[in-house]
């Protein structure tokens, strides 16, 4: 009875993020009462494998002993400090880490307190970074299906129509470029070759393009070929327009390297990071841009060439505790090492959905699995059904229409990678 008073009570006052709450009428609100390791278990003691890491931001799961003791140290002589004029030693000891880790030249780091705020950073700092050079590029280049986040920047420069279609007179100029449409080289030498013949027509109104590298996540889990990166930012160089890679979700593991820009050997202008940032703990975010860019800015105040921008909890203390602890995860265990091997796990357990009539492709970048269900109805929200299937036998999957996803935590051992895709295939094989 406590799980539905709980919904109960929560539906008289919460509005829930990417929710038709019209939907609560006949599905539960699940309540959570504690969480570990991949596990959420609710107030009577049902437990749920966290297949998508909780929005993609658990890498080390729930309540990692390492990270409490960390962000607990914290709390007891930092919480928060205004970063304007002041600073504290976890967001220096944070940022020399993050410059260390990422490509070379991306030496500057500008906070805020996630994804699609981030975002919002990165566009108007590429545009106010040509407009003090003297150039004036009102127009961002995105690829088409790709998302961004919910911000009306972030909107606007992303190409999902479930997310913008309701707010396209508030969005900002952008326009989309092609997608490669697989994984295969050859499809991303054809989408680059049409990115650079768009930068020959207007390229002197391009302030940047901005991508998902790898992985576009909310469009479906679609996956491309690294080639890609590596062509189109020997276009962007030609040309003088910016690159900002959106590894929001993709960094830190993700897709079996440190950041997904490694795997083309690339520097983009700008890098925006966050979910895996904290390890999921709390909302933080990075710009990390070069020092071109950050010389643009510097200047007498009365030039008004500053970039103002800020968040009431820029760089908090807490955050950047979490963080530093998910570095130092990464720095004492070979996880990156291990993701390779649970990958490999991963892949041939996907293969078994090829058996089914309903799946019309399966894709695997790193330690995310995809596959796409075919000849259903839209009417018929059959990702919904999956995915009250999978409470119904312990596993939370959250598709994406018609693509079901798996991105567990890195922490999951081969025996929870089983019961999550038996549970998976069980619910697709039913429809």
């Amino acid at each position: 009875m406590k799980n539905k008073e709980l919904s109960r009570q929560d539906l008289e006052h919460i509005w829930h993020p990417c929710t038709q709450m019209k939907d609560h009428e006949f599905l539960p609100i699940v309540p959570i009462k504690k969480a570990h390791g991949v596990y959420l278990e609710d107030f009577e003691g049902n437990r749920y494998i966290d297949a998508i890491s909780s929005w993609w931001v658990n890498i080390f799961g729930h309540t990692n002993e390492y990270i409490n003791q960390k962000i607990k140290e914290q709390l007891d002589s930092l919480e928060h400090v205004i970063l304007a004029g002041f600073t504290h030693e976890a967001i220096i000891k944070l940022s020399k880490r993050l410059v260390a880790l990422t490509p070379a030249g991306l030496n500057r780091c500008f906070y805020a307190d996630n994804g699609s705020s981030a975002i919002e950073v990165a566009l108007k700092m590429s545009y106010h970074a040509h407009k003090n050079s003297g150039c004036e590029r009102t127009l961002f280049v995105s690829l088409k299906n790709s998302y961004h986040g919910e911000t009306i920047g972030a909107l606007s420069v992303g190409d999902v129509e479930l997310y913008k279609q309701t707010y396209e007179p508030l969005l900002i100029r952008s326009i989309q470029t092609d997608v490669p449409k697989d994984q295969r080289l050859e499809s991303a030498i054809e989408a680059a070759k049409k990115f650079e013949k768009l930068c020959e027509e207007k390229a002197s109104e391009i302030s940047a393009l901005i991508l998902e590298p790898l992985v576009q996540g909310a469009g479906s889990m679609h996956m491309y070929h690294p080639e890609f990166l590596s062509l189109v930012s020997l276009t962007c160089k030609r040309f003088g327009i910016h690159l900002i890679a959106d590894e929001v979700m993709v960094g830190f593991g993700r897709t079996g390297t440190m950041f997904a820009c490694e795997q083309a050997q690339i520097s983009p202008d700008f890098m925006v990071l966050s979910k895996g940032l904290t390890g999921g703990y709390l909302p933080l975010s990075v710009v990390l841009s070069t020092d071109e860019i950050y010389n643009s800015f510097y200047c007498d105040y009365s030039e008004q060439k500053a970039f103002l921008h800020s968040h009431s909890y820029t760089g908090n203390a807490l955050a950047c505790a979490a963080a530093n602890a998910t570095l130092d995860l990464f720095e004492n265990n070979n996880v990156l090492e291990n993701n390779k091997k649970t990958a490999v796990y991963m892949y041939e357990k996907l293969q078994r959905f090829l058996e089914l009539e309903q799946v019309g492709s399966i894709r695997q970048t790193g330690m995310i699995c995809a596959l796409d269900l075919v000849g259903f109805d839209p009417k018929e929200r059959i990702g919904l059904k999956v995915y009250s299937y999978g409470l119904e036998n312990g596993v939370l999957l959250r598709p994406l229409g018609t693509t079901i996803y798996f991105m567990p935590p890195y922490i999951i051992t081969n025996e929870e990678i089983d019961k999550m895709f038996d549970v998976a295939f069980k619910a697709i094989a039913r429809l």
